[in-house]
């Protein structure tokens, strides 16, 4: 069963952090690339921090061993200065898909008692 076996590692690039810089009066679109570096199918989940000034598209998927995703992360016009910037992140959550399921996502994977790993990219905003 392959919830027994913790999830493998996944790269992000960037690493560490995303950018976005100003101005703000106009959307913003930055790419981020999820890499699947494990040996098992994963599936994949964005959480944001801010869902009414962060998205991201594709918010979710599945992702083969050494398969990458280009994802587009975008920030919506907002008053910089005036709104509280300081928790923004976006958090990647990945699980082993169980063996033989399809490759097609299903929130069900994060909800059971299968282990799920995070990653946490926190958002700078540069004036």
């Amino acid at each position: 069963m392959a919830q027994s076996v913790p999830p493998g590692d996944i790269q992000t690039q960037p690493n560490s952090k995303i950018v976005f810089n100003a101005p703000y009066d106009d959307k913003h679109t930055y790419h981020i690339k999820v890499i699947n570096s494990s040996a098992r199918r994963i599936g994949y989940g964005i959480k944001t921090t801010n869902m009414k000034r962060l998205g991201v598209d594709p918010p979710c998927g599945v992702l083969d061993p050494k398969e990458a995703v280009l994802l587009a992360v975008s920030c919506d016009a907002f008053a910089y200065g005036q709104e509280d910037t300081n928790n923004d992140r976006i958090t990647v959550e990945w699980t082993n898909t169980p063996d033989g399921a399809a490759k097609q996502f299903r929130r069900e994977w994060f909800q059971g008692d299968g282990m799920v790993r995070r990653k946490n990219l926190p958002i700078e905003y540069n004036p």
